[in-house]
């Protein structure tokens, strides 16, 4: 089975985590057919160097280049034109994939006939066999649309879905911090049959001082921006719109520590 795996690069992105996120893609059970790497703005010679060396591998790597950083929703919809194939496999650059997750996603995502699936994550900072926390989302269609009125109902650096069916339901928006919750509404608005595996097939990488940093007003009107985005789709009501920014505001003005507090205990499960 012929599929592609879709990746976005801009020039922050560390050398180390792209070689250890590609060579997890190199070592997959089932290999994709072809990776294409979004260049989100120039991206520098460490990062260039080490797609040069994969693709002296013989891995078939498609460097889509733009001009200037424009955002990961823009940067995603142009690379989504240049997949060749029908199932497209989404991969965030600093993270990991479990060997088999292309052979188990692929396969569940057909025998099912879904258009769009992800897993369960396992997050970790610097060493993946030291997880400090994970995040599981949940698992049938219906729990799946009704959860993603409120958060994410999948984890986006694990996600695997039918190029047709996010094309068909508009494809990636510039809706910063949000850009993939606007693509699952849309393609659940337009039809789009979903599931998620019971399986950690990512690790992920996170960063609690970032998390910590998360904060304050310029962030909270961020974050009120894309879900107003959401809320004119209809998906959600004025109250779920609402409830949301309430909590989320609360969260962006307490002290760091607090919100790190509530990443771990309520939001993702801390190890």
């Amino acid at each position: 089975m012929n599929f592609s795996v879709l990746m976005s690069i801009y020039y922050k992105e560390k050398a180390d985590y792209l070689e250890s996120c590609l060579e997890s893609l190199a070592n997959q059970t089932q290999k994709a057919t072809e990776w294409v790497i979004v260049q989100d703005g120039p991206i520098g010679k460490d990062l260039q160097m080490v797609i040069d060396k994969y693709k002296s591998l013989g891995n078939n790597i498609i460097d889509v280049k733009l001009e200037k950083n424009q955002g990961l929703g823009l940067a995603l919809r142009e690379g989504i034109m240049h997949c060749n194939y029908e199932i497209v496999a989404r991969m965030d650059t600093d993270d990991i994939a479990r060997k088999d997750r292309f052979e188990i996603q692929l396969k569940f995502l057909l025998e099912n006939n879904l258009d769009v699936c992800s897993s369960h994550i396992k997050e970790f900072e610097e060493d993946p066999s030291k997880i400090i926390a994970e995040r599981k989302v949940p698992l049938s269609h219906n729990e799946i649309i009704k959860y993603q009125k409120k958060r994410s109902a999948f984890n986006h650096m694990a996600v695997m879905f039918k190029k047709e069916s996010v094309l068909s339901a508009g494809n990636y928006k510039h809706c910063p911090l949000m850009e993939d919750d606007m693509l699952w509404v849309d393609m659940i608005l337009n039809g789009a049959i979903c599931g998620n595996i019971n399986d950690y097939l990512v690790f992920a990488r996170t960063n609690q001082a970032m998390i910590v940093r998360r904060g304050g007003f310029s962030y909270f009107k961020k974050y009120r921006k894309a879900r107003k985005q959401i809320y004119k789709t209809g998906y959600i009501s004025y109250f779920q719109y609402f409830k949301t920014n309430f909590i989320q505001f609360f969260i962006c003005i307490m002290p760091g520590f607090m919100r790190k507090l509530i990443f771990f205990k309520f939001l993702h499960k801390k190890k």
